[in-house]
């Protein structure tokens, strides 16, 4: 592994590939897809939904090799990691995903994602603390105005309320947001891992969806050719070349403008159900749109400053 210096003061400023920075706006992109397929999956139990998912995502990852087998030995040697890059990735995405979905067990849903939306502002704030980087006042208020256009849009959606019984989900959701914003910079730090590992990755946190399903709960299967075609888009899409999309983000592209696009992703993904007629178009999405243009501009400021 690469060896970073102990004190970033004197750091030079990381050189962003602008396409690295457009795949971490792709990855956002298709996770604004993962609330309207999820509706179509029907009834199936999260861990079991996670974990068929993965498995297809893990298979997108191999497919990738069928179009460079002169290069197969050296992209499974890629899988050898050190296991500090194998528990960021595992703990990351699985972490991440458990935590969640335990948030949405013991706390209401909309409270529990406005909790776990927390993490695009930690990422903002975490890319300011990397070598290299400084950490402004507009940072910080650009995403909180982000964090604010997400909160007015999930208000108005489902509406509040704060239960003291559902703290630990607070908690959990807290935790997910946390160990979202991690991985996602801590990989940023593993620059010097290929994308190719995250393919295994994605295997083993099927393996442990897998291992909780079925420790956890009832298994559910497909009723109907919708429910397994959505399955397989959640796993080509939102989880599957999303996750490879953001870890060539987060490795070689800009964090903080990654960060704050990743505000645009409920509303996107509220966009895609009104088109799909399962959510309404109106002037609250207008206003979290402003809301989240506006912490975007901050942002475009403290750069420029």
């Amino acid at each position: 592994m690469t060896q970073h210096p102990a004190s970033d003061e004197h750091a030079a400023p990381k050189s962003y590939r602008p396409a690295a920075t457009f795949a971490g706006f792709g990855a956002i992109a298709l996770w604004s897809s993962l609330a309207l397929l999820t509706t179509l999956t029907g009834k199936i139990p999260p861990f079991q939904l996670a974990a068929m998912t993965f498995l297809v995502g893990s298979l997108v990852g191999f497919s990738t090799w069928l179009f460079r087998p002169q290069d197969v030995m050296s992209m499974a040697r890629t899988l050898i990691q050190p296991w500090p890059v194998w528990l960021v990735g595992v703990g990351g995405l699985y972490g991440y995903h458990a935590l969640y979905f335990a948030a949405l067990q013991l706390a209401p849903p909309a409270e529990a994602g406005l909790v776990n939306y927390l993490w695009p502002l930690l990422i903002v704030i975490g890319s300011g603390l990397l070598p290299g980087q400084h950490l402004r006042l507009s940072s910080i208020m650009g995403g909180l105005l982000g964090f604010a256009g997400v909160a007015v849009l999930i208000f108005a959606r489902d509406g509040l309320s704060i239960d003291p019984h559902s703290v630990p989900g607070y908690l959990c959701a807290l935790a997910a947001a946390v160990a979202w914003a991690a991985y996602s910079l801590l990989s940023s730090r593993f620059g010097d891992v290929p994308t190719d590992a995250v393919t295994g990755f994605c295997l083993v946190t099927a393996l442990l969806a897998a291992l909780s399903h079925l420790m956890f709960e009832t298994t559910v299967w497909p009723q109907h050719g919708i429910e397994w075609l959505a399955i397989i888009g959640l796993g080509v899409g939102p989880v599957g070349a999303a996750f490879y999309l953001w870890d060539y983000g987060m490795k070689a592209g800009d964090i903080r403008a990654i960060g704050f696009a990743s505000y645009a992703t409920p509303v996107m993904s509220t966009l895609l159900l009104v088109l799909a007629g399962k959510a309404e178009l109106g002037w609250v999405l207008a206003l979290s749109c402003g809301l989240i243009a506006g912490g975007a501009m901050l942002a475009r400021l403290s750069k420029q400053s």
